[in-house]
C-alpha cells in the first residue's frame, strides 16, 4: 500500500515540475510566439526614426572608423540628417530609407556632395547594422562599410 502512494506522490512531483519549468521557459526568447518576435522588423518596414540615433562605422582597409549621428530632417520628414565624424574631422550626412535600402549623401562643405553611402539593413539584425558601400564623389574611392548602432539609442 505504502509503494502505491509513493507513486502516486512521485507523479503528482513530476507533473509540478513540468508545469513550473513550462512557464518557466515562456519568458525564454526560444520559446516566444510569433506575435513577441515581430517586435523586430524586418528591413523592408525600417523607416527614417529607426535610423535616429548614434552609430559606428568600419570601412575596410582603414584602421579608424567613424561615429555616424542620425536624426530627423529639419525640413524633409521622411529623410535623415546628421554627421560624420573621423577623428575629429566632421562632414555633415544627409539621406533616406526606402524597404531597408540606404542612400546617404555626406557633404564636407555643406553645399557640395563629398560622398555618398549607398547599403542595406542587415536582414535579423534588428536595425542595429547596415552594410554598403562608401564612395568619394570623384568615384576614385570606394570602400565597404559596417555601420553598427551604438547601444543604448534603440
Amino acid at each position: 500500500m505504502i509503494g502505491f502512494w509513493i507513486k502516486k506522490i512521485a507523479i503528482f512531483l513530476v507533473a509540478c515540475y513540468a508545469c513550473v519549468s513550462w512557464s518557466a521557459g515562456q519568458n525564454d526568447p526560444l520559446f516566444q510566439p510569433d506575435a513577441a518576435k515581430a517586435a523586430c522588423p524586418r528591413p523592408a518596414q525600417f523607416t527614417p526614426l529607426h535610423l535616429y540615433g548614434l552609430w559606428h562605422a568600419e570601412f575596410d582597409g582603414q584602421a579608424l572608423g567613424a561615429t555616424v549621428l542620425f536624426e530627423k530632417h529639419p525640413e524633409l520628414a521622411d529623410s535623415v540628417a546628421g554627421g560624420v565624424n573621423r577623428d575629429g574631422v566632421k562632414t555633415l550626412l544627409a539621406g533616406d530609407i526606402d524597404e531597408g535600402a540606404v542612400t546617404l549623401e555626406e557633404s564636407d562643405n555643406g553645399q557640395n556632395i563629398s560622398a555618398t553611402w549607398t547599403g542595406e539593413v542587415v536582414d535579423g539584425s534588428c536595425g542595429k547594422e547596415i552594410r554598403g558601400e562608401w564612395r568619394g564623389a570623384a568615384g576614385e574611392t570606394a570602400l565597404r562599410f559596417v555601420l553598427r548602432k551604438r547601444p543604448g539609442w534603440e
